[in-house]
């Protein structure tokens, strides 16, 4: 492959994550005519229009989003040939990564993180990027986000996941307003907070509906983070995963965690990079740690 077929793959590559020639031009240090006339070239070597411009965005077409995963892992892999002996070297790290994660996962998966980054004296600054469930796949294959934990469960061929911890959902109230003991009718007369499901926590949800509890929600919210405050001042319950609950609880002694009468088992949190070829060593070893951090 001779260096003008890299730097059109290179062209192609970038111009897939991020949308723009503009921003192409300037990842690449080049000029957007530059990056425009490689356009063309790819246009005809695979006969196909590749992306559309739609508003500001070049969006890809399916041929371009086939073409993509073996042409970055094709393209990650000569870079890791050439620069294999650059052995990388945690301590004193300040570069910038990617995390995304749901408002949940950022309060109990965060907190771990960060001690692990300090205990390898490294200080990146790491940018949590907030991502719908549905959104996991593409920004991981464009390349917006270099990790991603969550409880959506997504079966790719162009991720690689591991398996984080399970997930068992409980209820969680207020000390001062109790619920009876663990059972059928425990829901009687009290009514809910419910939590947005964008972030992949469909369980809530489907158990108020199967179990009818549906009308007795009171309150709907799109983020966790009030959920301990407003369970205080009020007789509401949430249901939740217990790894988030003990969580509330440590921090927030006023409440109290209940078993809930049904089965509370949903799909376990993973955690999704791009496949192992795509990787780089940094992200490799972000990898490994998150993975060290945060599993049970």
């Amino acid at each position: 492959m001779s260096l003008a077929d890299l730097n059109q793959l290179r062209t192609f590559v970038a111009l897939y994550e991020l949308r723009s020639v503009t921003a192409v031009a300037e990842q690449l240090h080049v000029t957007q005519p530059t990056v425009s006339y490689t356009l063309r070239r790819l246009r005809e070597r695979f006969g196909d229009e590749l992306f559309r411009r739609e508003g500001r965005d070049m969006v890809p077409t399916a041929k371009a989003a086939q073409l993509f995963g073996p042409l970055h892992e094709a393209l990650a892999q000569i870079d890791a040939t050439v620069n294999e002996t650059d052995a990388f070297e945690p301590a004193g790290f300040k570069g910038e990564l990617m995390l995304g994660l749901t408002s949940i996962g950022e309060q109990t998966f965060l907190p771990p993180i960060m001690t692990s980054l300090a205990r390898e004296g490294s200080r990146p600054h790491l940018r949590v990027e907030r991502l719908d469930s549905g959104q996991v796949e593409e920004g991981l294959v464009r390349g917006t986000i270099d990790l991603a934990i969550t409880v959506s469960m997504i079966d790719s061929p162009r991720l690689w996941r591991s398996r984080v911890r399970s997930v068992e959902y409980v209820a969680l109230s207020s000390r001062d307003h109790p619920l009876p003991e663990t059972g059928p009718d425990m829901f009687a007369d009290r009514h809910f907070m419910r939590v947005s499901a964008r972030g992949g926590h469909v369980f809530p949800l489907q158990t108020l509906t199967d179990h009818g509890l549906l009308p007795q929600v009171a309150l709907s919210v799109e983020e966790y983070a009030t959920v301990p405050a407003v369970l205080e001042a009020t007789d509401l319950v949430v249901l939740l995963p217990r790894h988030v609950a003990e969580v509330f609880t440590h921090w927030f002694p006023g409440l109290q965690i209940f078993d809930l009468p049904w089965p509370g088992q949903s799909t376990p949190v993973s955690l999704y990079t791009r496949r192992e070829a795509a990787l780089t060593p940094v992200q490799r070893w972000f990898r490994a740690l998150v993975l060290e951090a945060v599993r049970e």
